[in-house]
């Protein structure tokens, strides 16, 4: 009973690292329907968000059942508890690279990034999704020590979160409100991908240590 219980419990983890992969190519496709002003790429990451709803509702479903079939103590409650939280950040995440997505469709055939801010929005863009692509790994190997770096990386994205709030308040910024507030938005997007990465490597960390980031990376 306990092995298939355990059996479950890895193939919940597989499923969060599938449902990682695919945030990841939405943050991807996202940023290129951007950059490109590809009304058609932007539509893609709109309509297949459907596949990551519904991958999120699998987990929750298996998740569920074996909390109330099998009444999980301790370090496997720990797992199960954790897969749930960490779907719900994947979701969210996938959400986000729509939210990127519906601004570039909304402002084609035009691009929506003036080229003033282009270099810092695409590496805010390329660090989101190298973190995304990060956590993937994070949650198939439990790599702890990795989980812990990736919340040191996202110093990077706060880095560049400040810099496009300087260039949007520049008094030689000429793009008018419409266009600052698209890169306000997008800069916040990304930042908020990057935060959900870090929260499903802490929850990492957590089951596998039992104890918060900030202790075991102390």
């Amino acid at each position: 009973m306990r092995d298939a219980f355990h059996d479950q419990l890895d193939t919940v983890f597989e499923d969060l690292a599938r449902i990682c992969y695919d945030v990841e190519q939405s943050v991807r496709l996202a940023t290129e329907a951007l950059m490109t002003g590809d009304a058609e790429i932007a539509e893609r990451v709109i309509s297949g968000d459907v596949e990551i709803d519904r991958a999120r509702e699998r987990v929750e479903e298996t998740a569920f059942s074996l909390l109330s079939l099998q009444q999980p103590v301790a370090g496997d409650l720990r797992l199960v508890v954790a897969a749930l939280r960490m779907v719900t950040e994947l979701e969210r995440m996938g959400d986000l690279s729509v939210h990127v997505a519906k601004i570039a469709r909304l402002r084609t055939p035009y691009v929506a990034v003036p080229d003033e801010v282009r270099p810092t929005v695409a590496r805010m863009a390329e660090v989101a999704e190298t973190m995304v692509a990060k956590a993937s790994r994070i949650i198939t190997g439990r790599d702890v020590e990795a989980a812990i770096e990736l919340g040191r990386a996202d110093e990077e994205m706060d880095r560049l979160r400040r810099t496009s709030f300087a260039e949007l308040l520049a008094d030689d910024w000429t793009h008018g409100v419409e266009a600052a507030v698209d890169v306000a938005l997008l800069g916040r997007y990304y930042e908020r991908i990057a935060d959900h990465a870090v929260s499903v490597a802490n929850r990492v960390v957590f089951v596998v240590t039992g104890q918060n980031p900030t202790s075991v990376g102390a």
